[in-house]
């Protein structure tokens, strides 16, 4: 079998690191891990399309997926976004309510041939008769200038092991590679044992159907959670190179356990970070928080999936409440658009695109915000809470692009300073009106609606150095302090956590005078303080975060240790900043604590 060597040899070379040849069944097995993001040319930057499972549910139709390709290659196109993906359960027969499942005698059949593929339902994919598959919609959807995708559940069908059909090529039956293992919510499949080779075998000529139709985009469902399957995985992306046919690998549902970040972003070229996302409000202000988790796992041809974007008309048969428009407000619809690009996220569209309006329209076809998830670097999170900045590089230049975002119920000013990104003043443009805003100087600072957003161009005039940030490292355990869950309230507990890059655990010193300074977090702007006040003198006090106002609690002595190490020493109490009881774990309270010799009250300063 070919190999797909796309445009990067090197970096698909480093990843295989031996073929083992399996003379027994006939194949060419690829062994190893990529050492970098699975790169096969098909997603260097996020994709962008439509999938049916937010309009159509499962019943979606050869009719309406033509409709809705017709739609993006008038309206669409020319704007970057080219993928029809047609979502669950394609073979399953008819178009009634019920849930597609089977009952226990594996009824109703679904359409598969000899060898355990399915094929689709022919009363909702009438050119899929005979043997055609899906090759005849691909084909009128590539003829559109578009690309084509399918969802696939997780394993071999349960009808095909209980018929025990032989796997193609192979002296292998499917009731020798199933694990027993099913989706909660869909029963017609059995999970794959990888640790047999015929399990990659039946894998790879599902994926060699696939490739005879066209296919372009795979999402693969019940792989990524509740239960991460490393093996799987590796076997989805194993089948899509020997395939012979460049595909996109996207995996279902979230949320993607960060433990498995490092891996998921080797062998996938999109993952879900969230379960299904639905048009509500909360379910929105849950993703900021998972987006910044996710930072360090983002890279050219691998990108945090926050699903399907709930905008336009939903639920036309399903599967969540009755068919609507989204029930995100304008505002609110924009503050996703913005979070998802500032973020690179994939951009799936959700909404039926033939019942657009024009505002769904002019949200999916605004250049300036599309370069910025397409064509953006170092993208970050500069400041927490629930008045959030987010930032990120416009490759090829010194400007910066700028999303604040307002998550609170009511109006509020978002600011960031311009020192924090290396600018003293700038022009700022509004990506999204295109409008100039002229010229800003130290700090930009907008109103913006309940739940509202803003994203901008900021192109430098002139500069200004950033104020030196460090990340604090307890010497006895190695975590850093940390603003316990990234909050800007004041009273936020300060904490030891493990390094994960983000701005609660980054600090600014400044001079207070008389051989003191204070110690600010650059994701609140709030000062390192004794709790209770100039008073709190007692060992055990807590460690908080609080508004800056120059009280001696807030002031801290940085005593040189002379080796690499520190000790913050309080000027109200005269007392050292320590780890309660001298703690290991990930969230162990700071405190004050009589100076003494003990490594947790030991601090490494770094700077980032």
């Amino acid at each position: 079998m070919t190999l797909v060597l796309a445009r990067s040899t090197a970096r698909r070379m480093a990843g295989l690191t031996a073929l083992v040849v399996l003379l027994a069944v006939g194949l060419t097995v690829i062994s190893g891990k990529p050492a970098a993001a699975w790169d096969n040319g098909t997603a260097d930057t996020p994709p962008m399309g439509w999938n049916s499972y937010d309009s159509f549910n499962w019943r979606v139709t050869e009719s309406d997926v033509r409709a809705n390709a017709d739609y993006m290659r008038d309206n669409l196109r020319q704007h970057g976004w080219e993928y029809i993906v047609i979502d669950w359960a394609w073979y399953y027969p008819g178009q009634h309510n019920n849930s597609p499942n089977q009952d226990a005698n594996l009824n109703p059949r679904l359409r598969m041939d000899a060898n355990g593929r399915l094929l689709p339902d022919t009363t909702r994919f009438p050119s899929a008769a005979g043997t055609n598959g899906f090759k005849p919609l691909a084909d009128y959807v590539h003829d559109q200038g578009l690309k084509f995708g399918v969802h696939l559940m997780r394993g071999i069908p349960r009808q095909a092991v209980a018929d025990n059909v032989p796997i193609l090529g192979t002296n292998c039956r499917a009731n020798q590679i199933n694990n027993s293992t099913t989706a909660a919510w869909l029963n017609l499949m059995w999970g794959l044992n990888m640790s047999n080779a015929c399990a990659q075998a039946y894998l790879d000529s599902v994926f060699q159907l696939l490739a005879s139709w066209g296919v372009d985009f795979v999402k693969v469902d019940d792989i990524a959670a509740p239960t991460y399957r490393q093996a799987e995985v590796e076997g989805y992306r194993t089948a899509i190179q020997h395939s012979g046919r460049p595909m996109v690998l996207s995996l279902s549902p979230g949320a993607t356990p960060l433990s498995s970040g490092a891996h998921v972003r080797d062998n996938a070229h999109m993952w879900r970070i969230v379960n299904d996302l639905w048009d509500n409000w909360s379910s929105l202000d849950a993703l900021f928080d998972q987006l910044r988790n996710w930072t360090p796992y983002r890279t050219t041809g691998a990108w945090p999936d926050p699903d399907m974007i709930p905008i336009g008309r939903l639920s036309k048969y399903g599967p969540v409440g009755s068919p609507r428009y989204s029930g995100l407000t304008a505002d609110e619809q924009r503050t996703l658009m913005s979070l998802w690009a500032i973020n690179r996220a994939p951009l799936m569209w959700g909404g039926n695109l033939v019942e657009n309006r024009a505002a769904e329209l002019a949200l999916m076809t605004n250049a300036a915000v599309l370069a910025v998830d397409q064509n953006s670097a170092n993208n970050r999170q500069l400041v927490g809470g629930t008045r959030q900045v987010w930032t990120a590089d416009v490759p090829g230049s010194d400007h910066r692009y700028v999303a604040l975002l307002n998550r609170e119920s009511a109006t509020a000013n978002v600011s960031v300073n311009l020192a924090d990104l290396g600018i003293g003043s700038a022009t700022v443009t509004d990506l999204w009106s295109g409008a100039s805003l002229g010229t800003v100087t130290g700090t930009l600072t907008r109103s913006l609606p309940a739940h509202g957003s803003g994203l901008y161009r900021v192109a430098p005039l002139t500069t200004a150095p950033t104020p030196t940030t460090y990340t604090v490292a307890a010497r006895h355990s190695g975590k850093l302090l940390d603003v316990s869950n990234a909050s800007t309230a004041d009273g936020a507990n300060v904490v030891q956590w493990g390094a994960n890059g983000q701005a609660n655990q980054r600090w600014r010193f400044s001079d207070a005078g008389g051989g003191y300074s204070t110690v600010t977090s650059v994701s609140s702007g709030k000062c390192l303080d004794v709790f209770g006040g100039t008073g709190a003198t007692a060992d055990g006090v807590r460690v908080i975060q609080w508004a800056c106002n120059g009280g001696t609690n807030q002031q801290w002595r940085v005593e040189d240790l002379g080796t690499g190490y520190v000790r913050l020493v309080a000027r109200h109490s005269g007392k050292c900043l320590d780890v309660q009881n001298a703690a290991t774990a990930d969230g162990a309270q700071a405190v004050q604590w009589t100076c003494g010799t003990g490594t947790s009250q030991q601090w490494r300063r770094t700077t980032v």
